[in-house]
């Protein structure tokens, strides 16, 4: 047996053909001699590169180093083997084919003679989005299959580079997003669609999109290891470089998932926090955004390398010492309680700031609500000011106050404030807890949502939760039904008969008349009794 195998190496493929019948034969008489899969790997001039022995199921491949260098780049080798069950292309077969960016995978049947009967190959598709990974192609025989292998293989790198062409926008990472639900799947799809909103604030670009319905989340992969595979696979099929997850991952769950591929792996929360870190300006918002890092990647210095857990040697070092993991977190612990002390001398002088303002009687409305409704597009057309406001999640993180003053000479202070979301990550909320204090301190709050927004129960129900966490859950506010500009008076009338509110369009500047008439009502209200306007110190004292 092991003459005939090294005999194999000798034989050659035309490169015009697939596989020659010769071949072929060599290989199904083997097959049936051994009882095993018999495979080879052949370049594009027709030599054998490795012959592989496998048992009666499949074949296992060797170490073939590193994967193409491109999207357009194949490895330049395809595989032939036989099966002797006549049983299809396994998913073995089409994992390889895709980890390892071959040329083809052909597969010829060995019938109970040893001669070689139908063929089956598959091949990858260009890489798009929603596309199938790869093409599977049947022939009832080798002796009939004349397709030329040179033109097939031209042409189909020809495809792959004009969808590369395509798909990758130049300089930006490309992300695959993935979820798991165990409930109602609309609802995941408009929290994957969210994602896909916040992938793209970042700067990534999506290629695909991946939702999968579970009875139970899995305890080590979050999506399970057949699943996985499947979206690693996929990924290296469009030429990913980001797996990015609508879920939080437990730090056991990210250690176990960044095992089992070289991407990039993201969940939720970790997007969440390099968009604040992508947009803080200030150095308290900056700040914010470190310690809310921090706080979310001290326990998962735990997945690093088993390098990193490696006793540090030499002069001063020896003995038990500290391992790596613990000067890591020592050095984490300690920068954060630096930024905190930091943050607290900068929360002190706001607070200063907000006292003094208290001294000037002057009542304080915070404009809240989801993020990307329009609070600082709102902000601009009520006081005329610049702030800047964009078409886009967390477009504002620093809190921007301005003074309004009615006609009647009555001021008040009219402060925007970052946008909340879904499952606002707790850290970040700690970290956000002093600029916050804008919300919690109001008298009044304007809160403002996205009327045009098929979700826009989910966003109320949303911002009444993080209020309520905050301590402003009972702070009197106005509801300001905010794009009216976009939908029909009909759909107008429903919304307001359901949630009542003050309709406006802060972008076209229609009803900001009522969103003022609205708040001097409610801050300078008459006395039902006597008829005489109460002054607002009085009013909060009443309201306190």
């Amino acid at each position: 047996m092991a003459r005939s195998l090294e005999a194999l190496y000798r034989r050659r493929v035309a490169p015009d053909r697939f596989v020659g019948p010769e071949l072929a034969r060599a290989l199904t008489e083997l097959s049936r001699e051994t009882g095993r899969q018999v495979g080879l790997l052949v370049d594009r001039a027709g030599h054998v590169d490795k012959v592989i022995l496998g048992d009666a199921h499949r074949l296992f491949l060797p170490d073939l180093g590193r994967t193409r260098a491109g999207g357009s780049r194949f490895r330049g080798l395809r595989l032939v083997h036989t099966h002797l069950k006549g049983e299809p292309l396994s998913h073995d077969d089409l994992t390889d084919l895709s980890r390892l960016h071959l040329d083809v995978v052909v597969v010829v049947q060995a019938d109970l003679r040893g001669l070689p009967a139908a063929v089956q190959y598959a091949h990858l598709l260009p890489p798009l989005p929603e596309s199938p990974m790869w093409r599977i192609e049947k022939r009832p025989s080798v002796h009939a299959w004349t397709e030329d292998f040179r033109s097939f293989i031209a042409d189909l790198e020809a495809q792959f580079r004009r969808g590369d062409h395509l798909r990758r926008v130049k300089g930006g990472e490309t992300a695959i997003l993935a979820s798991v639900t165990t409930g109602d799947p609309e609802a995941a799809e408009w929290s994957l669609q969210e994602l896909f909103r916040l992938a793209d604030t970042a700067g990534l670009q999506v290629v695909d999109r991946i939702l999968q319905v579970r009875k139970v989340l899995d305890g080590r992969t979050l999506v399970g290891k057949g699943k996985l595979e499947d979206l690693v696979l996929r990924a290296m099929h469009l030429d990913a470089d980001v797996l990015l997850f609508d879920q939080d991952l437990t730090p056991s769950q990210l250690r176990n998932v960044a095992e089992t591929t070289d991407l990039k792996v993201l969940d939720r929360t970790q997007l969440i926090l390099d968009i604040f870190a992508q947009r803080a300006s200030t150095r308290e918002g900056k700040l914010q955004v470190e310690i809310a890092q921090l706080r979310y990647r001290r326990p998962r210095l735990a997945i690093m390398p088993t390098a990193m857990s490696r006793l540090t040697g030499g002069i001063g070092g020896r003995g038990p010492g500290e391992t790596r993991l613990e000067i890591n977190r020592r050095r984490a612990d300690e920068r954060l309680k630096r930024l905190e002390r930091e943050l607290g001398r900068l929360a002190r002088s706001r607070d200063l700031r907000r006292s003094r303002r208290r001294r000037l009687g002057l009542p304080l409305v915070s404009i809240v609500g989801y993020t990307n409704a329009g609070k600082s597009t709102l902000l601009n057309a009520l006081t005329r000011s610049a702030v800047h406001a964009d078409d886009a999640l967390f477009a504002t993180l620093d809190p921007t106050s301005r003074r309004f003053r009615f006609p009647e000479e009555r001021e008040i202070i009219l402060t925007d404030t970052v946008g909340f979301i879904r499952r606002l990550p707790a850290d970040l909320v700690e970290a956000f807890r002093a600029t916050l204090e804008e919300v919690i301190q109001a008298d009044l709050l304007l809160h403002v949502v996205d009327a045009s927004d098929p979700e826009m129960d989910v966003h109320l129900s949303t911002v009444a939760q993080v209020l309520e966490s905050l301590g402003a859950g009972g702070t009197p506010s106005i509801l300001v039904l905010n794009k009216a500009d976009r939908l029909d008076a009909g759909e107008i009338d429903a919304r307001v008969a359901r949630h009542g509110g003050v309709v406006a369009s802060a972008r076209e500047g229609t009803g900001l008349d009522r969103i003022l008439s609205a708040v001097e009502d409610a801050l300078f209200r008459r006395d039902a009794r006597s008829g005489e306007e109460l002054p607002w110190s009085l009013l909060a004292e009443e309201q306190g």
